[in-house]
């Protein structure tokens, strides 16, 4: 079986690779086939699995191709996990959303739109292609902004894309463990979008446990998302929020304090991956060493601008246990493929599950998994300020789709300006303006239109 990703030389290759090289019949990937539009980087990559290869069980056979037809073609999964525009261009929509005194941030707020635009283009391609020459495959979609992206592709290739994320597994298994109970006992209510929702119930034998915990301070603890917002903001909410969404309850102290670091994150990996590339180019025997070392410190450093200067360094040890994007895309294969069925926190269409929200748009949700499909599952009523944030982001969403879709600087410039972290049409036009000048990818993606 053939497993293709799109990105091939993205740093997170290796994890997928060591996922779906385990000792498992359900998921038997023979052929791994790397495209990416950067061969200096898709060889590293190679470099690091070749030295992989040997301690694990059943690594699969590794090509690369030249072309994205060549690579999704007899593919029966895909993975979508491009960058375009690199770390250097993220280093640009960060910044100059921050220039502006607005927050910058790789996929939340304009920065993501900006991100968005210019993967776009490059995203509707992929499904146009995989939809002629790997019709049957499942795409699995990592590239951010991921529920835009998601929402994009779904037109070439509706039910054969969806879109995933470990931000919520991540606050499903701190939630679970804090309760002393084990996910396959423990059923629950999640509903957002990608980057945006909210845990609202964790049901044990018919007993909701979430307001226990909620009351329970060093349950709390234990849990990342609480100690971003603080208990006392959790218990008013009644609910956990994705991590995310520190962004948006705390706008202020989180453009503070990322304009005044030393460098953005975009900054920190486009130095610190693009010396492992150069140094794993250089030294190719000593590849896998350099990117576990990278690795560390790039997990370790995640959000490190939402906590406090004295953590900044370390994440506690339950924050980032029990794998990624690799781990969520082997469970979600695994069950597709009729092995274990799995719940998983998905992106997928709406249709109807949240009521004033569009049927086709793309939506986070639980889905019960098997080899007969994704299944979404019902939710409880979204209501009251939870509901306004996300009929206004998706409407952001839907703005910047069109925007695309259309080559409208209009649209972009209202997307930009509606959106809850941008406070001035003015400056919306102005961050508009400035990207267009600055990434080539977003002008490109809006010439020619309106």
């Amino acid at each position: 079986m053939k497993l293709t990703i799109i990105g091939g030389g993205g740093f997170r290759v290796p994890q997928i690779f060591e996922a779906i090289s385990g000792d498992t019949e359900t998921v038997r990937i023979t052929d791994l086939c790397l495209f990416d539009s950067d061969p200096e980087r898709v060889a590293a990559i190679e470099a690091v699995l070749a030295q992989m290869a040997p301690s694990l069980p059943r690594p699969p056979r590794v090509t690369t191709a030249s072309g994205v037809d060549e690579a999704v073609t007899g593919a029966a999964f895909i993975f979508s996990a491009m960058r375009i525009g690199g770390t250097g261009g993220r280093i640009k929509d960060e910044r100059i959303a921050l220039e502006m005194g607005v927050l910058g941030q790789e996929t939340t707020g304009p920065g993501g739109l900006a991100y968005a635009l210019r993967t776009l283009p490059h995203a509707r391609d992929l499904a146009e292609r995989v939809a002629r020459h790997a019709p049957e495959a499942m795409l699995i979609n990592f590239t951010n902004p991921a529920g835009i992206v998601t929402e994009a592709m779904r037109e070439a290739l509706g039910d054969n894309v969806v879109g995933i994320c470990d931000t919520p597994i991540g606050l499903m298994r701190r939630a679970v463990h804090a309760i002393g109970s084990t996910p396959e006992d423990v059923d629950f209510d999640y509903v957002g979008l990608n980057h945006l929702g909210w845990l609202r119930s964790l049901t044990v034998d018919g007993v909701d446990k979430l307001p226990g915990l909620l009351a329970d301070d060093a349950g709390l603890e234990g849990i990342e998302e609480a100690r971003l917002m603080g208990s006392d903001w959790i218990r008013a909410l009644g609910a956990i929020p994705n991590e995310y969404l520190y962004y948006y309850y705390f706008q202020r102290e989180a453009t503070e304090r990322l304009r005044g670091s030393a460098e953005t994150r975009g900054e920190f990996l486009h130095r610190q991956q693009g010396r492992f590339y150069e140094e794993a180019c250089h030294h190719p025997d000593s590849a896998l060493e350099l990117w576990q070392r990278t690795k560390h410190d790039r997990e370790a450093s995640y959000m490190a601008e939402s906590r406090p200067e004295s953590e900044r360094t370390a994440r506690q040890a339950s924050d980032i246990e029990g794998g990624g994007y690799q781990q969520v895309a082997l469970d979600l294969m695994t069950a597709l493929l009729g092995g274990k069925p799995a719940t998983m926190i998905l992106n997928v269409a709406n249709r109807g599950l949240v009521p004033q929200l569009p049927d086709d748009a793309v939506i986070e949700v639980p889905c019960t998994v098997t080899g007969d499909g994704i299944v979404p599952r019902r939710i409880a009523p979204v209501t009251g300020e939870m509901l306004g944030l996300l009929q206004q982001v998706k409407a952001v969403e839907r703005l910047t789709i069109a925007a695309s879709k259309n080559k409208s600087g209009e649209l972009a410039w209202r997307a930009l300006a509606a959106h809850p972290l941008v406070d001035s049409i003015s400056v919306a036009k102005s961050l508009l303006d400035t990207y267009r000048e600055q990434i080539p990818g977003v002008d490109e993606a809006l010439s020619g239109g309106e």
